[in-house]
């Protein structure tokens, strides 16, 4: 059996928890049968297991709207994904950005179509912000895929939920497959190289990921104005979506340091072990996420053997317990814009008090750690994510 990935994010051009999931689910699946994957960027590996085949843009001759480029960039590399000696059993599909090669696949060469959902764009209203009206077709494009597809992977029971509401896709055709992680890539990695490299003193607590709305990053640079003195608040965060929040972050960044200070702000996307050695040393991850389907950066932290505070949305209940591994922060959205949260200061806050209980007690941040160590060896392992994701593929076969 072969299995035809269709991504935008791999190796390596990964910038979300999508590309970190077909990267470790590529080599994974390779291990147990063919796969060759298609992606956005020149990355060529025709022998490889996986396979890996990069497909370039040129958009020196688009004369839309910069806003729309994005999308109808992707198009244009979906039509190459399909036009390039298409031989496999299945299509595995991931986000919207390779839907339409999927859709291509399907109708045309009669292939199965599976999706896995890493996120769902009637959930994420800022992409406007970004894509302008190109939103509105993406909105159109993952619904219009999910329904054709022949299987739809969640990430996580919550995200399951999600589609049934949003997309109304029938129950046989939907099924939770949940994340994993390298568990001998992700593990306690002490080290005081990347501190020294960023300057970073004393304890920490830290955050790792995009600049988006979706990750509540500026919720929690508002919080450190209530964080305790004596430590220090490191932020992994680049690859903003959009001016406007890249501003706004960098705004809020000027306004704690004039206030607070003790923050160390790393605008980049750091290398896996760079980061591994900073989930290792710090004493508290950090994952204030507005909206989140699973939120790998949790099982990162997790592995690592650090105390997580997050908020609880999404799929975050699923990875994080409450009081086990760390502490759930409740969110309340408001109605009229439900991804927002109801009273920002108050989440603000709550963020903070969590935080700042862990940094004041070490036997609790080592049991917290400890136990979440345990439950992604237990749990997360990328292996049986391969496995049930194989046997997926056989059902739809048959």
């Amino acid at each position: 059996m072969k299995a035809l990935f269709f991504t935008n994010e791999y190796p390596p051009n990964i910038y979300g928890g999508a590309g970190v999931h077909v990267e470790y689910l590529a080599r994974e699946l390779a291990r147990l049968i063919e796969v060759e994957v298609r992606c956005f960027g020149s990355q060529s590996i025709p022998d490889g297991r996986p396979a890996v085949q990069g497909f370039g843009l040129d958009a020196s001759g688009f004369s839309c709207p910069k806003a729309l480029t994005p999308v109808l960039g992707a198009l244009q590399r979906n039509l190459d994904f399909v036009t390039n000696d298409v031989r496999a059993d299945v299509v595995h599909c991931h986000t919207w950005y390779a839907h339409f090669a999927g859709i291509l696949a399907k109708l045309n060469y009669g292939l199965p179509l599976v999706i896995t959902v890493h996120s769902l764009e009637p959930l994420r209203p800022w992409k406007r912000e970004q894509l302008g009206g190109g939103y509105d077709f993406t909105l159109w494009l993952e619904r219009t895929a999910l329904q054709m597809a022949d299987a739809v992977i969640a990430v996580s029971r919550d995200t399951a939920e999600d589609i049934r509401r949003l997309i109304d896709v029938s129950s046989e055709r939907l099924h939770v497959i949940h994340n994993g992680i390298d568990l001998q890539e992700y593990q306690p990695t002490p080290g005081h190289a990347v501190r020294e490299r960023y300057g970073i003193q004393g304890p920490f607590v830290l955050f790792v990921g995009r600049i988006t709305r979706q990750k509540g990053i500026v919720h929690l640079v508002r919080a450190a104005r209530y964080l305790d003195p004596g430590f220090t608040l490191v932020l992994c965060a680049g690859a903003p979506d959009t001016p406007e929040i890249a501003r706004e972050m960098k705004e809020a960044v000027e306004e704690v340091q004039r206030e607070r200070g003790g923050v160390v702000w790393i605008e980049s996307m750091l290398d896996n072990a760079s980061k591994i050695q900073l989930y290792s040393e710090a004493d508290v991850f950090v994952c204030p996420s507005i909206y989140e389907p699973f939120g790998i950066i949790n099982l990162e932290a997790m592995a690592c053997e650090t105390a997580v505070v997050a908020s609880a949305v999404g799929g975050i209940p699923e990875v994080v317990v409450d009081g086990e591994t760390g502490f759930l922060v409740p969110v309340e959205q408001m109605q009229e814009s439900p991804f927002e949260p109801l009273d920002p200061d108050r989440f603000a806050r709550e963020l903070a008090r969590r935080v700042n209980e862990l940094m004041a007690d070490e036997t609790l941040r080592r049991r917290f750690a400890q136990a979440g160590r345990e439950r992604v060896l237990e749990s997360f392992g990328w292996g049986a994510v391969a496995e049930r994701t194989e046997l997926l593929y056989r059902s739809v076969l048959k």
